[in-house]
């Protein structure tokens, strides 16, 4: 992975010590403060009608370390460790400039301002939704009118939860040469935004669907017949136009058709959108005017419901895998330290989903959630490398010398990339994790900076979802 050139660049990847007891409550938790509000339909979790709304607490690491690690909890929380390392310049790879955080956020916020000023309430929270719409077309309003009246809001629903899910997981780092030719407008898309419209235009096509007769589903048996020759057309890969992970992404397909198999999240007709029938039918829903999920529960439909399509090689405590979760070096040692108190956990593809998966309930159907400020900004290259960018992080020199040998070794590979120099790590490399700790904390102080400077108090200040949208992801 080229950590500090941020265009085009493969993605990696979805305090005090925790050693004694974490509260079992979420009093302890530390999300970014006061973003309390209703924003494009998407309301925040302590905002007035939500604030008597109960959550879980968060799964106790002394008596279920890998629970607690495969919580949204623990990923702010073991982040924050990190964090504090590099507020006093004491981490193993990054030298820290925080001279240069002021500099960062005003540069955030002259992009918000440029795009959005004054109507700072219109901008949308970060999700799929937006990608799906690159270019200024509305894509996803085009294809709910293009439906019949017969089709109710809760398959309509059903149906965009389909197609989001399957884009989002289709939503990997694309690669340089990669490109996509719209077939419904011709225009050319390349990245995120070109594999969403790759994937929307694939899922009007019935390529996700066993059946032929209704084509805009998603469901395991279509899935299961989708080869990776199938994918490649769909998706305009080509010798020319090559795009990296083509058989990761067809693999990951393949194991989510046999997800799609739980029927208590999935339905018997197996679809990612029956996930709405459960969520809405579970316990710790409110539905007394308006249905109110909490995040842990939509939370646990992913982790659990999705549990069998991660690689059995990733990070394990007792034999469970945990997903996107890996050592970290950085991590505060204790003499007694349990073996998962050195793991940062981030679920960066998990949180994507649940900031995509809610926009089309919210918009469709008036659902709310609470606990969104559980989430954590998205630790990955566009969000890590604006910290980069700036100067704010700086990588130490040996590191940098590693990583750009491994870059000239790597370029030796027929089709890698040979012309800009930038270190290249792996996924599971320290480097790497200790970045990516470092972009949750960061997104944390970024937001509460840039509310500052746009003068945005109370109701009106950007959630960090506004702020992801329309600065930290955006300014690549």
């Amino acid at each position: 992975m080229g950590l500090f050139s941020r265009k085009g660049k493969n993605a990696a990847t979805d305090a005090a010590s925790v050693t004694s007891k974490v509260s079992r409550t979420t009093s302890n938790l530390q999300p970014p403060p006061d973003n309390n509000h209703t924003m494009n339909g998407l309301q925040h979790a302590t905002s007035p009608s939500l604030v008597n709304i109960a959550l879980p607490p968060p799964p106790d690491p002394n008596t279920d370390p890998a629970a607690y690690l495969r919580s949204i909890h623990s990923v702010r929380e073991r982040s924050r460790l990190v964090h504090d390392k590099a507020k006093r310049n004491q981490l193993a790879h990054f030298d820290v400039d925080l001279t240069k955080f002021a500099e960062t956020a005003a540069y955030v916020v002259s992009i918000i301002k440029r795009d959005f000023a004054p109507h700072y309430h219109t901008i949308p929270p970060h999700g799929r939704w937006q990608h799906f719409d690159v270019g200024g077309r509305p894509r996803l309003d085009q294809l709910l009118t293009s439906w019949p009246s017969t089709i109710d809001a809760h398959e309509r629903t059903r149906r965009l939860l389909d197609l989001f899910l399957v884009s989002v997981l289709l939503d990997a780092g694309a690669g340089t040469k990669w490109s996509y030719k719209s077939k419904e407008s011709g225009k050319i898309y390349r990245r995120s935004e070109g594999l969403a419209v790759a994937s929307l235009e694939m899922f009007t096509a019935g390529y996700f669907s066993a059946d032929s007769t209704e084509p805009y589903q998603v469901n395991a048996a279509g899935l299961n017949r989708l080869s990776v020759g199938q994918l490649a057309i769909g998706l305009q890969v080509s010798d020319s136009n090559p795009l990296a992970g083509l058989e990761g992404r067809a693999g990951l397909l393949t194991r989510l058709a046999e997800a799609l198999q739980n029927s208590e999240y999935f339905g018997a007709s197996q679809r990612p959108g029956n996930m709405l029938d459960y969520l809405l039918s579970h316990p710790s829903t409110q539905s007394s005017s308006v249905p109110v999920i909490t995040i842990p529960t939509l939370w646990s439909v992913l982790t659990d419901g999705l549990a069998s399509i991660w690689p059995a090689s990733r990070t394990q405590v007792a034999g469970i895998s945990l997903g996107d979760a890996w050592p970290c070096s950085s991590m505060p040692s204790q003499p007694r330290a349990q073996p998962w108190e050195n793991i940062v956990p981030f679920h960066k593809l998990t949180q994507w989903l649940c900031y995509s998966l809610m926009a089309p309930m919210t918009k469709l159907m008036n659902i709310q959630f609470a606990g969104v400020d559980l989430l954590t900004g998205l630790p990955e290259y566009r969000n890590g490398g604006l910290f980069i960018d700036t100067g704010l992080l700086t990588l130490k020199p040996a590191d940098a010398k590693r990583g750009v040998e491994a870059y000239h070794h790597n370029a030796m590979v027929r089709g890698q990339p040979s012309m800009e120099v930038v270190p290249l790590f792996t996924t599971e490399d320290d480097v790497v994790v200790e970045w990516r700790a470092l972009t949750v904390g960061f997104l944390d102080d970024l937001l509460v900076e840039v509310n500052r400077l746009l003068k945005l108090a109370g109701a009106e200040k950007l959630s960090l979802a506004q702020m992801l949208e329309a600065g930290s992801w955006k300014v690549s």
